[in-house]
């Protein structure tokens, strides 16, 4: 089934290896995402930090986070080579698209709800938000001169 969908992946990487490994294990990854015709849209590393509990003698780790567009393939690939890798503490891959759908969905209720309130009472439609132009160089110089 060739549907793509949107995953976050996050992993986290032991603080005994280097930054060398740790840009060789993004760089799987984001190699594995490609691989299967994915795309990678963001990747954010979040630093070293402290665990929760204790993960196989490891007090802390550097998390690391991808957001990838693919198939299902894709991810049982990047899952296999995650957990291949002997840096890798931890890792999780979850489907977001659903949740964005959902968000959305909810958020075009609660909008149109309140424009039905406002119809009601016979208020007019809540007006868009204007965002103010900004003046170019001819017009900033002509300001200043008056």
């Amino acid at each position: 089934m060739p549907d793509n969908r949107q995953y976050e992946v996050v992993y986290i990487v032991a603080p005994t290896a280097t930054e060398q490994e740790t840009a060789d294990v993004q760089a799987q990854v984001e190699g594995a995402v490609q691989k299967f015709g994915g795309a990678v849209e963001k990747t954010e590393n979040w630093g070293r930090r402290k665990l929760a509990y204790e993960i196989g003698r490891h007090k802390e780790g550097t998390y690391i986070m991808h957001v990838v567009n693919g198939s299902g393939d894709m991810i049982k690939e990047v899952e296999r080579r995650l957990r291949v890798f002997d840096y890798v503490v931890r890792y999780l891959c979850v489907r977001v698209d659903e949740d964005i759908r959902v968000a959305e969905r909810v958020q075009a209720e609660r909008k149109a709800d309140v424009a039905r309130r406002r119809a009601a009472r016979g208020l007019p439609p809540e007006p868009e938000p204007v965002v103010p132009a900004s003046l170019d160089d001819e017009s900033q110089e002509e300001a200043e001169v008056q």
